[in-house]
């Protein structure tokens, strides 16, 4: 609800021949057809428009096109001349709208229409009351002084809120709505403020001399804490192949960052209603714990949250999700009751919303746990397929090769779906898959590392020392493999390893893994089961 001392908000359009700039949100139509303009083009052609007809000088223009930068004076030459190859001529005098004031500046050829308008008061006060949660992300800034390479910037801005909606289970709000900050720069906290999400994406574009940088936040409404922060180098190649692959790692690393803090904001909330949504989002936080009783309680939860909204996709799919965890690290008492009741509940996600990639991602964990790799494997490509930067269906397609026996296709799955999400709390277990893919692979070396790598997530996972002995066998370092296997012996099983399907359909790979584990001298007790 907006605060009761709120004015409201007052904005322009200015109306001159055949065109139309929207000061709140950005835009340039021209007959009602959106125009493409960059972000210091936009800067230019309000102060333009604001100063009804009259010169603007080049100084002036400089400074609100490039707040705080020192550029050259070519610079707003170029992009003059881009905005005269946009307007064209003015029909009704033969000449350019933008006009050379010799000596000074520029000015518009005459005034433009104004019209005012009174926009709804905003919202600056805390806006998170439970819920799904929602983000904004605001158009990067360009940086670098070569306004044609502006459109990359742009370009990220159109092309992450596309990949960020296909996550479904958050609301993005549209470019009309966050484009408002581009003549506008805000702080991503009061930008979420008023646009009343929850979370704001902000971001900027540096390129020069061949090389560029994209950095990124995510920020919370609430305070302005940062969330999550990165940056991405890219070198002279395709922009527009830099523009995907970038958008692929941002939406991929920043999802599961949403997820963790949905879950935790959830976890904290005390007091009032709670929606089937935040019974998803609580169970969610507990699952992550990767634990026995968590996983229980979560269950429960996502139980409790499917019969209070039967139609809510996220209930079904959460609990066909966590039914494969419990099972696969055997904390199930009945694994058939529990697998089918995953199954069921995986399904009924994926009929509820069959464009949401967690859906098919539920369906393919569970389905591996079935032993029905004909049906994981479709519903991982499937998961994929709605959302390429949608790290768990890379993750997901990597465990159903291993286990189908295909350890090379599995690998690459495998090490696709960890560069784009590299700090899931069941890594351990991917990292595992990944290490047993590449050391089946013939790549003992590379299965080393993605042992060790499990091991920092959870130092006391079995399975992923046992692994690393293997590699070291096939590499020829007997003691090495001995002292792995030595220091496995004294870890505590806390649960199974979750491989079990892939023992089970791979009795070759389980005999090699035993026989590499025995001939190592060490007692059949330590070896792997």
């Amino acid at each position: 609800m907006p605060s009761e001392n709120a004015e409201p908000a007052v904005t322009k359009r200015f109306a001159f021949g055949p065109f139309l700039f929207d000061a709140a949100r950005g835009t340039l139509t021209r007959d009602g057809q959106a125009l493409t303009v960059g972000q210091r083009g936009l800067r230019i052609l309000q102060a333009l428009l604001e100063a009804g007809g009259e010169s603007v000088s080049k100084a002036d223009l400089m400074r609100l096109a490039w707040p705080a930068l020192v550029v050259e004076d070519s610079n707003l030459s170029v992009q003059v001349a881009a905005l005269r190859k946009l307007l064209g001529p003015a029909q009704q005098h033969g000449s350019e709208w933008i006009v050379t004031v010799p000596r000074t500046g520029y000015r518009l050829l005459g005034a433009a229409a104004v019209e005012e308008v009174q926009l709804a008061p905003l919202d600056h006060g805390l806006i998170d009351h439970g819920g799904r949660p929602s983000i904004a992300v605001l158009p990067f800034t360009h940086l670098g002084d070569d306004a044609t390479q502006e459109y990359l910037a742009d370009g990220l801005t159109e092309a992450l809120i596309t990949a960020l909606t296909r996550f479904r289970w958050f609301s993005v709000t549209g470019r009309n709505a966050s484009h408002v900050y581009k003549l506008r720069p805000a702080d991503g906290r009061t930008a979420a403020s008023e646009l009343g999400v929850r979370y704001a994406v902000e971001g900027s574009v540096r390129k020069a001399a061949g090389r560029g940088r994209v950095s990124v936040q995510l920020v919370e409404a609430a305070g302005g804490r940062c969330l999550w922060a990165e940056h991405y180098d890219f070198g002279d190649a395709d922009l527009f192949d830099v523009q995907d692959a970038i958008t692929r790692r941002v939406a991929g690393a920043m999802e599961p960052e949403l997820l963790k803090g949905a879950g935790d904001l959830a976890a904290r909330r005390r007091g009032g209603s709670v929606s089937a949504w935040d019974l998803v989002a609580r169970g969610s936080w507990l699952f992550h714990h990767v634990t026995r009783p968590t996983h229980l309680e979560a269950r429960e939860l996502f139980r409790q949250a499917s019969r209070i909204d039967p139609e809510l996709t996220e209930a079904h799919l959460w609990l066909g999700r966590v039914s494969a965890g419990l099972v696969g690290y055997a904390w199930s008492e009945d694994p058939a009751r529990d697998l089918h009741e995953g199954q069921s509940a995986a399904l009924q996600a994926v009929q509820l919303d069959e464009k949401n990639p967690y859906a098919h991602y539920a369906l393919a964990i569970v389905s591996n746990y079935v032993d029905d790799f004909v049906l994981a494997r479709r519903s991982a490509e499937k998961a994929i397929e709605l959302s390429p930067c949608f790290a768990l269906g890379h993750l997901v397609h990597g465990m159903t090769a291993l286990f189908s026996g295909q350890a090379g296709a599995a690998a690459q799955a495998l090490e696709d779906g960890l560069k784009l999400n590299r700090h899931d709390p069941q890594n351990f277990v991917w990292y595992t898959l990944q290490a047993l893919a590449q050391l089946f692979d013939g790549r003992a070396e590379a299965a080393l590392q993605g042992a060790v790598a499990a091991l920092k997530v959870r130092p006391t996972w079995r399975s992923a020392m046992q692994a690393a002995a293997a590699a070291n066998v096939a590499l020829g370092r007997r003691g090495a493999a001995a002292a792995w296997l030595r220091e496995c012996a004294q870890t505590q099983p806390g649960s199974a390893d979750a491989l079990q399907p892939l023992w089970r359909g791979n009795p070759a790979w389980a005999e090699r893994m035993r026989e590499m584990l025995l001939n190592n001298s060490i007692s059949n007790s330590i070896a792997h089961q």
